[in-house]
């Protein structure tokens, strides 16, 4: 069975658009983060896990949560591998797995994250499910975000800055992803659009804020959907 066959049998995909515009940013992933790895080192997504059994112990928003998403400057494969991971999130935060593990995740031996904005993880869980990102504060449910892909030869897997709806991708890693590991950079990029940041430079407690953590509790549970 074609591993993407379940994301196609739960949801459509969406549409693409093929335009392209430029922009900056400030805020970015950085390559020594990503891609997720496992305690071997290896990069996850292989294998053939099984189905994660779907729970009701989640709030009623985790199950409807949306995306509307834009994408530009994709190609065809490109644009299908991308939505793929766009559907990867919606199923990875319906499940009891990510509610628990970002209600459980702990920073210097409490359950907290580190760059918070002085917020509980069940507050932040809860900022993840009503969706309202900083420029567009309506609590809507729905991740609204455009992306647009773009090439440079550094370590950064991609950016964005507050003043804006979109963050940028750079194919040098997104072609060699897999897809839970481009699910974890979308989740971590859009992270930011709900206002939480990191350290820019590569700090101890970098990996527990709130972008970063998450993006990784985001790509380890999409791998059980590959």
């Amino acid at each position: 069975m074609n591993k993407f066959l379940i994301l196609m049998l739960m949801t459509s995909l969406l549409s693409v658009s093929c335009n392209k515009s430029g922009g900056g940013g400030s805020s970015s992933e950085e390559s020594q983060s990503a891609p997720i790895t496992d305690d071997s080192g290896s990069d996850t997504g292989n294998g053939d896990p099984s189905t994660p059994t779907p729970t009701p112990n989640v709030p009623p928003q985790a199950l409807t949560f949306s995306t509307n998403v834009e994408l530009l400057n994709f190609n065809t494969e490109q644009a299908e591998k991308y939505n793929q991971a766009i559907e990867l999130v919606k199923l990875v935060v319906a499940t009891e797995e990510f509610r628990t593990k970002v209600l459980n995740h702990t920073y210097n031996g409490s359950k907290q994250f580190a760059n918070n904005n002085g917020l509980t993880n069940a507050q932040i869980y809860q900022s993840i499910l009503d969706a309202a990102e900083k420029l567009y504060p309506a609590k809507n449910n729905r991740m609204d975000l455009e992306v647009e892909l773009y090439y440079a030869n550094n370590s950064v897997v991609g950016y964005t800055n507050g003043s804006t709806t979109q963050i940028w991708v750079n194919t040098k890693f997104f072609n060699n992803y897999k897809i839970n590991s481009v699910a974890g950079n979308l989740f971590h990029e859009w992270l930011h659009k709900l206002g939480y940041g990191h350290d820019s430079a590569a700090t101890a407690q970098r990996p527990y804020s709130v972008p970063y953590a998450i993006g990784y509790i985001m790509a380890d549970i999409a791998q059980d959907f590959m």
